[in-house]
């Protein structure tokens, strides 16, 4: 077992691979000597590594624990059943799925369990989801996604005003299209969800409630955020953002109801019947036993008093950060967060996202650029930068890291074209990274 700061030495890879060591070893160095500060990522633990590079990575196990169409699965069935029972205790529900790759398909096995995925005489069902522009995920119904592909979109948006979700436009549209399934949750929405005031409106007009929980399952593992679960037919997840876990996606749900008829699974009875039939084999093979295996791991550790203590900080950190950065002038969507990111609109300092992304990547600080309501630039260009606090509390940072780091954020974005300064900026950066371990948690 390595000690919690160490890193694997990869002594095969090097001297069979040295173009692939050397990216991985190039890779840690600017996780190491830099600031990761994009809201969707997060730095594992040496356990969860070692797990999810195990000898589990050779074993095919299609089907589920216990049900397999493959022999030899005896050991990667207790994995399974680790990481099922752990997530359940962990989120304090009756069912789950961990088979899912990444948080798309766990929301693309939602959509296709509780509404067909095919026109009815002629024309898509409706549904809704927060509007890729104001903080939503492009599985949410983005028409470059098959979520809006599939389906009749109508998207909801945020108060412009506020910066918050407008519910009585929530209201008003799902009373008029009648929507089939309502998807809450975001990529880029620094504020608590409302998910019984949304299970009223999708009891109102007959639709299903789904909440995709990657960005602040942390927070709800720990009761720091409203729970959906209790008011939500299926949630769905990543594991690798707040969670702290390997890359990877999950489903839950507490919801025992709903007998459901799909002419391509007559024999799903209930949702959770069919959400499993449509994860596999519907949508995937085999599972990736490892990355299961590092799911169990990442599952116990957030079973840990530890892992409160670590969201509350990523939690203080973030309205750190915000707070300094209104006081510097900065404008944020909604004015603040109440979770571990904050979307930053830059269009008051006449900046696009692409170039103070690059200022900043340039000074040693990775942000991502982003959207914003209202924005009239491309994705490529977008008017905001998302920022987030998880990997750098992972790594020990607190207060007053977050103030200085402020501080070199509104120096570079004072001018983006400024490449001296940047470089000179990079030094201090690296100085205050290199202080703090990859992993301290």
């Amino acid at each position: 077992m390595t000690d919690k700061h160490s890193l694997p030495s990869f002594d095969a890879l090097r001297a069979f691979d040295p173009e692939i060591a050397g990216a991985i070893d190039d890779e840690t160095a600017r996780q190491t000597e830099k600031l990761e500060m994009i809201a969707s990522e997060n730095i594992v633990s040496p356990a969860v590594m070692e797990a999810v590079g195990s000898v589990m990575t050779n074993k095919y196990a299609e089907g589920y624990a216990h049900r397999r169409y493959y022999g030899g699965c005896k050991f990667v069935d207790v994995a399974e059943d680790l990481a099922n029972e752990r997530v359940r205790e962990l989120f304090n529900c009756k069912w789950s799925n961990v088979q899912p790759h990444s948080g798309s398909q766990a929301n693309q096995a939602v959509y296709f369990s509780l509404v067909q995925p095919f026109s009815e005489g002629g024309k898509k069902i409706p549904i809704m989801g927060l509007h890729l522009n104001h903080g939503g995920h492009l599985t949410h119904g983005s028409p470059v996604n098959v979520s809006g592909r599939f389906y009749d979109v109508y998207p909801y948006e945020l108060n412009m005003d506020t910066g918050r979700i407008n519910m009585d436009a929530v209201v008003k549209t799902a009373r008029e299209i009648k929507p089939r399934l309502i998807m809450t949750g975001a990529s880029a929405y620094p504020r608590f969800w409302d998910f019984a005031t949304f299970r009223e409106i999708a009891d109102e007009v007959g639709a299903w409630l789904v909440a995709d929980i990657a960005h602040f399952a942390g927070m709800v593992a720990t009761g720091l955020h409203p729970d959906p679960l209790p008011h939500c037919h299926a949630v769905t997840s990543t594991t690798h953002k707040t969670l702290r876990g390997p890359r990877g996606g999950l489903i839950l749900s507490d919801y025992e109801g709903g007998e459901i008829l799909l002419e391509n699974m007559p024999k799903a009875k209930t949702v959770t019947d069919a959400i499993d039939s449509v994860t596999f084999p519907g949508l995937q093979g085999g599972p990736l036993m490892h990355v299961i295996a590092g799911k169990a791991v990442a599952f116990k550790e957030a079973l840990k008093p530890e892992f409160k203590t670590y969201i509350e900080k990523v939690l203080e950190n973030a309205t750190t950060l915000a707070d300094e950065l209104v006081r510097r002038g900065f404008k944020l969507v909604s004015g603040g967060t109440d979770n571990h990111l904050m979307l930053v609109d830059l269009s008051p300092k006449g900046l696009t996202g692409k170039a103070s992304e690059t200022a900043l990547a340039r000074a040693g600080i990775y942000t991502n650029k982003n959207m914003v309501p209202g924005d009239r630039k491309s994705p490529f260009v977008t008017s905001g930068i998302r920022i987030g606090t998880p990997a750098l509390t992972t790594r020990g940072m607190g207060a007053d890291e977050m103030k200085r780091i402020a501080g070199w954020i509104e120096q570079v974005l004072s001018d983006v074209e400024d490449k001296e300064m940047h470089r000179a900026l990079r030094e201090e950066v690296r100085e205050l990274a290199s202080a703090f371990p990859h992993f301290a948690w």
